[in-house]
């Protein structure tokens, strides 16, 4: 089983920036293709960014690309979300989640096999 954890949310002005990191218990945790999604309130979860299981490639909603950042440290199992030119539309509950099965990163959330408990974004306009 693994555990994520979630951190690095809070409430931040438009313009300004965040970075999320998500820690992992899993002792493969260079295994998994790792991702981050978000729900707002009255939505469902979707997908925000994705990375390979070296970080050698990644996937980004059209929403976010160009702001937001995913990277991964596997020597520290975690995986981060650098998110700069913040808008009140990101504002949501971000998830973390992890793949275990396949090597793709894919967007629709059921596939996902492990999923942290989320942490608030909130963006002030």
């Amino acid at each position: 089983q693994v555990q994520l954890v979630e951190s690095g949310g809070g409430l931040v002005q438009a313009g300004g920036s965040l970075r999320l990191s998500c820690a992992a218990s899993g002792r493969t945790f260079s295994s998994y293709v790792m991702g981050w999604f978000r729900q707002a309130p009255g939505k469902e979860r979707e997908f925000v960014a994705g990375i390979s299981r070296s970080g050698g490639s990644t996937r980004y909603a059209d929403s976010v690309k160009g702001r937001f950042t995913i990277s991964r440290d596997n020597a520290k199992n975690t995986v981060y979300l650098q998110m700069n030119s913040l808008k009140p539309e990101d504002t949501a509950v971000y998830y973390c989640a992890a793949e275990t099965s396949r090597s793709t990163i894919v967007v629709v959330t059921t596939t996902w096999d492990y999923w942290g408990q989320g942490t608030q974004v909130t963006v002030s306009s």
